[in-house]
C-alpha cells in the first residue's frame, strides 16, 4: 500500500524580486505549482541525459528538444537567469553489456574471418540459446527451416496486432520485445539456411551483419566473465563515441548545449562519500559482498518519504528489476526486495573502483544524486527527464538525496531540509503504434537517419513537438505531420510577405528600406487598426499560454490566427511599420523556440531589425545578381504582356532596359559564380531575340524557363505576381511538394488522355475491321441452314423456321452492319477509286 507523502512544500518569493505569473506542471504534486524559484530569479535545474552506447532516436529527440523549448523559454522569454546541468551516464550495466559484448564479437570476428563450420556452430547454439530465453513458446532446437511457419503460428495473436494473452486487452511494451525478438531471430534464421545450403552465395560481413544480435548475448554468457575490466578503454570506446554523436545530434536539432555537463566516471569518489553519509546516517546498509543497499524501511522510520513521484508503483517488481539493471544478481542479504543498490560490488569482467566496501561501482540512481548535489546543492528548482524515469529513478533519487541532506538521524521525525526538488518536469513519449520509441525495443528511427533520409527537418521535428503538450505523449501520425508542415508553411509565407515589403514595396507605401510609411498609410485605416489589435491580443494569448505551463499549443494558435488576419487584411490599407512590427515579434517568438538556424541569438529584443527564420531567404552572395536579374525578368516579361504573344517589343526600349543593368565579367566569389552567370545568360539571350526580331511568346518562354529550371535549379524561384514585382524566395519544401504535385497530376492527365486515346483507337480498329464484313454475308454462319437474297436467315440449323420476333432482331443487325459496310465502301472509293490508262506502254493513274 502506498505510503501518505508529506504535503509539497511552496518555495518563499524573496522579498522585492518580480516574478511573471508562471505556473508549471509539477510531478511532484501532479498539478500546477506556482513557479517561485529558491533564489529570486536565479534558477537551477538538473537534467537526466542520455545513457550513451547508442544512437539517439526520436523518443531522444522528444525528451532533449522539449526540455530544451522549456529552457529557452524561461530564459529568453521570462529572463531567468539560468543554470542548466545535464549528466551523461557512462557505466551502467546497459553499457557494460555493450561495450563486453561488442568487445567479444570484435575479437571473435577477428579469429574467424572465413565463414567455415565452427562459426556456423556457434551461430546455431547462439541462436538456440537467443530462442531459449525470448521466444519461450518455440522449442529451442527448432529446425531452422520450420522457424517462420512455427513462429507466425505460435506467435500470431502478437504478429496479428494482439496481446500475447489474446484477451482483448491491447499489446504493449511486452508483444513490442516479443516482435523484436522475432524479427532478430527470422534475421539469423535466414543467415543460417542460406549459408548452411550454400556457402559462398553469402559473404561473411553479411553473415556477421545478420546474426549480430543472437552473437552478441551468447559470446557474453560464455565469455564475459574473462574479459579485464580493468581495462576500462573496452568501455569508454563505446561511451565517447556515443557521446560524441549525441552532441552531434543535438547541434543539429538546435538543443542548446547545457552549462554544465556531468559524467559519472569523474564523480567515483563524490559517489563513495555520498554513500558514506548515507549509510552513516541510518539510510543504508552494506552487504556481504561489498554492496550497499538503500534502506527504504529505515528511511520511511526518520520521518522521510519513499516514492514521492510514483507511490503507487514502489511495490511494482518488474520497474523495479529494471531499476536495478540486467546484471544485478538477486541476494538474501537485501533487508526488503523493494531495497536498491548504491553501490554494486563487481563481478568477473565488470569495471571496478575501490571503496570501503570493496571493489565495486555505482549504482545507477547514486550518480544523479551525486553529481546533482555537487553542482547545485541541497535543494534545486528543476529536475527534469523523461516520463519513464519518474519510478524507479527519479523516486530513488529523491529518497538518497534527501537522505544525504536531511538533518536527521535514524529514529528523528523532521521534514526540514527533505525537499531536494522543487519542481519535477517530466516529458511525454513520443510512440509509435502505441508503443514508446525505445531503444530495448528497437523500434525506433535515430535521429540522424531521420534528418539525412529527409524524413524530418530540425525545424519540422520541432514543430511537431511544440504541437502537444510537453509533459503529455505524443504519436507521429501523417495528420500531426501535415498539421506541422501547414503550420511551418504558413509563418514561413507571413515571413516572405513582410520581408518583400522591405524591398518590393506596395504603391501606398514607403519605398523606403525602413519602417516609415506614407500619409496614405500612417496607421490611421480601419484595416491597420485591426490588425494592430490582432497583434496586441496575440501577445497577450501568448503569454497567457506561455505562463499556463508552457502551452505552446495554444500559443502557436495564436500566432497562426495573427497571421491569418493579415493575409485576410486588405494589403494596401497597411502601413508597413504594423506588418513589419508584427512580423518581427513572431520573429521573436519562434526564435525563442528554438525554430531559427543554430547560433541565432534569442536573446534578441522583440522590436530588433530581424525578420524570419533560417531559409526564408536566399543567398547572400547570389543577391547581388538575382535581384537585378529578376527585375530584369520583370521588365521584359511586362513589356511582352503587353505587346502580345505574336507581336514584337521594340528593341530600343530593350536595349534601354539592357544598358542598365550589371555585367558580372569579374566575379571574384566562387560561390556567387552561379549566379552571375544566370544573370549573364539572360541578358544575352534576351539581347539576340531582340536581334532577330523575335516575337513576345518567345520573350515569355525565355522567362519561364529562367523561372522553372535556371533558377530553380540554383535553389530560388521568382513567384510571379500581378500588379507587382515577382518575390524572389528560395525553394523550399512547400514550392517543391506543389511543384512534385503539379508534375503528378501532368503526368496522370497525360496517362488518361493516352489511355483514352488507345482506347478510342481500339474502338475504331475494331469498328473498321467488323466493317469490312458484307451485310449480305454476316448472318452465313453454321447456326443458320437457309437464308433470303438479302443473306437473311430463314432456318435454323436444324431446318426450322426463324421465329418472326428473332427475325425482327437479325434484320436490326443487318440493318446497322449494312449501314456499316456501305460507308466503309464509301470511304475505299474516297481515297483508292483511280482510274487506269495504258499509254506507250506505261501505266499512268489519276484521280477520277
Amino acid at each position: 500500500m502506498a505510503q501518505r507523502q508529506p504535503p509539497w512544500r511552496a518555495p518563499t518569493r524573496a522579498e522585492g524580486v518580480e516574478l511573471p505569473d508562471l505556473v508549471v506542471y509539477n510531478s511532484l504534486t501532479r498539478t500546477k505549482n506556482a513557479f517561485v524559484p529558491v533564489n529570486g530569479r536565479k534558477v537551477t535545474w538538473y537534467a537526466c541525459g542520455p545513457t550513451v552506447y547508442d544512437d539517439a532516436h526520436l523518443g531522444h529527440a522528444r525528451n532533449y528538444v522539449s526540455t530544451d523549448i522549456i529552457r529557452r523559454t524561461l530564459k529568453y522569454y521570462f529572463n531567468f537567469d539560468l543554470t542548466f546541468v545535464m549528466n551523461v551516464t557512462d557505466v551502467d550495466d546497459k553499457i557494460i553489456l555493450r561495450g563486453r559484448q561488442q568487445h567479444l564479437l570484435a575479437d571473435f570476428t577477428s579469429k574467424h574471418p572465413t565463414l567455415d563450420e565452427s562459426v556456423l556452430s556457434t551461430a546455431k547454439q547462439a541462436f538456440e540459446a537467443y530462442i531459449k530465453k525470448n521466444l519461450t513458446l518455440l522449442p529451442p532446437d527448432i529446425q531452422l527451416a520450420q522457424f517462420d511457419p512455427e513462429a507466425k503460428k505460435a506467435y500470431k495473436a502478437v504478429l496479428e496486432g494482439r496481446s500475447l494473452a489474446d484477451d482483448g486487452t491491447p499489446p504493449g511494451d511486452r508483444e513490442a520485445k516479443i516482435k523484436m525478438h522475432l524479427k532478430t531471430s527470422a534475421t539469423a534464421a535466414e543467415a543460417l539456411v542460406q549459408a548452411s545450403s550454400d556457402p559462398s552465395s553469402l559473404s561473411i560481413t553479411d553473415f556477421y551483419t545478420q546474426t549480430t544480435d543472437v552473437f552478441l548475448p551468447y559470446l557474453d554468457s560464455l565469455h564475459g566473465s574473462e574479459i579485464d575490466a580493468s581495462d576500462y578503454s573496452i568501455f569508454t570506446k563505446l561511451t565517447q563515441r556515443y557521446e560524441d554523436r549525441f552532441t552531434e545530434d543535438m547541434q543539429a536539432l538546435n538543443v542548446l548545449a547545457p552549462d554544465v555537463i556531468t559524467r559519472a566516471t569523474e564523480y567515483i569518489e563524490k559517489i563513495v562519500s555520498m554513500n558514506e553519509t548515507i549509510v552513516n546516517k541510518g539510510s543504508a546498509y552494506p552487504t556481504s559482498d561489498g554492496s550497499v543497499y538503500f534502506d527504504i524501511t529505515a528511511h520511511e522510520k526518520r520521518g522521510l518519504p519513499y516514492a514521492r513521484l510514483e507511490p503507487e508503483n514502489r511495490g511494482d517488481k518488474a520497474l523495479q528489476a529494471d531499476g536495478e539493471g540486467a546484471l544485478t544478481q538477486k541476494t538474501s542479504e537485501k533487508r526488503s526486495d523493494a531495497d536498491f543498490a548504491l553501490w554494486k560490488a563487481s563481478k568477473p569482467g565488470e569495471p571496478s573502483w575501490p571503496s570501503p566496501w570493496g571493489q565495486g561501482r555505482p549504482g545507477w540512481h547514486i550518480e544523479c544524486s551525486a553529481m546533482a548535489s555537487d553542482i547545485l546543492g541541497k535543494t534545486m528548482d528543476i529536475h527534469s527527464g523523461g516520463v519513464d524515469l519518474k519510478f524507479p529513478h527519479h523516486d530513488n533519487e529523491l529518497a538518497q538525496s534527501e537522505a544525504y541532506w536531511a538533518d536527521t538521524a535514524c529514529g528523528g521525525h523532521s521534514h526540514e531540509n527533505a525537499q531536494w526538488v522543487n519542481y519535477f518536469l517530466h516529458m511525454g513519449h513520443l510512440s509509435i503504434a502505441g508503443s514508446k520509441m525505445s531503444k530495448s525495443l528497437k523500434n525506433f528511427t535515430t535521429i540522424r537517419e531521420a534528418l539525412s533520409r529527409g524524413t524530418w527537418t530540425p525545424r519540422g521535428l520541432r514543430i511537431a513537438f511544440l504541437l502537444g503538450n510537453w509533459e503529455k505523449g505524443i504519436e507521429i501520425t501523417d495528420e500531426k505531420i501535415k498539421e506541422g508542415l501547414a503550420w511551418e508553411s504558413h509563418v514561413n509565407n507571413f515571413f516572405l510577405k513582410a520581408r518583400d515589403l522591405l524591398s518590393n514595396p506596395t504603391d501606398s507605401s514607403s519605398a523606403s528600406p525602413n519602417d516609415s510609411d506614407t500619409p496614405a498609410t500612417n496607421g490611421s485605416s480601419d484595416a491597420d487598426s485591426t490588425l494592430r489589435t490582432s497583434l496586441e491580443k496575440a501577445k497577450q494569448e501568448v503569454d497567457a499560454a506561455l505562463c499556463n505551463s508552457f502551452d505552446t499549443p495554444t500559443a502557436m494558435r495564436a500566432l497562426s490566427t495573427l497571421i491569418s488576419d493579415y493575409n485576410s487584411s486588405n494589403k494596401s490599407l497597411l502601413s508597413k511599420s504594423t506588418v513589419l512590427e508584427a512580423a518581427r515579434w513572431v520573429t521573436h517568438i519562434v526564435t525563442i523556440w528554438g525554430l531559427n538556424a543554430p547560433g541565432i541569438d534569442p536573446s534578441a529584443a522583440p522590436d530588433s531589425t530581424a525578420i524570419g527564420w533560417a531559409g526564408v531567404d536566399i543567398p547572400e552572395e547570389a543577391k547581388p545578381f538575382v535581384i537585378p536579374l529578376s527585375r530584369l525578368r520583370d521588365d521584359v516579361r511586362k513589356r511582352a504582356i503587353a505587346a502580345g504573344a505574336s507581336a514584337t517589343i521594340p528593341s530600343a526600349a530593350l536595349s534601354e532596359t539592357l544598358a542598365q543593368q550589371p555585367h558580372a565579367d569579374t566575379v571574384q566569389d566562387a560561390a556567387a559564380i552561379p549566379y552571375a552567370e544566370a544573370l549573364s545568360q539572360f541578358q544575352e539571350d534576351v539581347s539576340a531575340l531582340a536581334a532577330k526580331e523575335a516575337p513576345a511568346r518567345d520573350y515569355l518562354s525565355l522567362c519561364d524557363q529562367l523561372r522553372d529550371i535556371r533558377l530553380w535549379d540554383l535553389g530560388i524561384y521568382l513567384e510571379d505576381r500581378e500588379a507587382q514585382p515577382a518575390m524572389i524566395r528560395p525553394v523550399d519544401r512547400e514550392l517543391v511538394a506543389a511543384r512534385r504535385e503539379k508534375e503528378e497530376q501532368a503526368t496522370a492527365k497525360a496517362a488518361a488522355k493516352e489511355k483514352r486515346e488507345k482506347e478510342e483507337a481500339e474502338r475504331a480498329a475494331k469498328k473498321a475491321e467488323l466493317a469490312k464484313l458484307s451485310h449480305l454475308d454476316m448472318f452465313r454462319t453454321q447456326e443458320y441452314s437457309a437464308w433470303d437474297e438479302e443473306g437473311l436467315p430463314v432456318r435454323d440449323r436444324e431446318g426450322r423456321e426463324v421465329p418472326k420476333s428473332r427475325g425482327k432482331k437479325l434484320r436490326k443487325e443487318w440493318e446497322r452492319q449494312r449501314k456499316l459496310h456501305e460507308e466503309y465502301l464509301a470511304g475505299l472509293g474516297k481515297g483508292c477509286r483511280w482510274l487506269v490508262w495504258l499509254w506507250s506502254g506505261n501505266v499512268v493513274r489519276k484521280r477520277s
